[in-house]
């Protein structure tokens, strides 16, 4: 199962052990250089669809100037679909090197 950008950055954050949203929301954004800036509502959105999935879970909960905070974690569903997720995005990333061939090397 392929998982959207959004989602595949979601559980590459949390592989490195729990988070709550902020946390997750900051670690997406240096994942994806900057590329990738997610909103309160797109990120609980896919917090919710993974943790559905089976692919994430909530761990802990505390309350913090007066707001829940939600600590997320990475299942074992979970890792296992980021290991296969990454091997295929690895595969499909040495097809491209292969057929852009040079132009994709530095500095040529």
């Amino acid at each position: 199962m392929a998982l959207r950008e959004q989602s595949y950055l979601v559980l590459l954050a949390l592989s490195e052990g729990p988070l709550h949203g902020y946390g997750v929301i900051k670690a997406v954004r240096e994942l994806s250089e900057e590329r990738v800036r997610l909103g309160a509502g797109t990120l609980y959105g896919a917090l919710d669809r993974l943790t559905e999935a089976g692919l994430a879970r909530v761990v802990s909960e505390e309350v913090v100037d007066g707001r829940n905070r939600r600590y997320y974690e990475l299942t074992a569903q979970g890792a296992e679909l980021l290991t296969e997720e990454t091997a295929r995005l690895t595969r499909l990333a040495a097809t491209a090197q292969r057929r852009l061939g040079a132009r994709l090397l530095p500095g040529t």
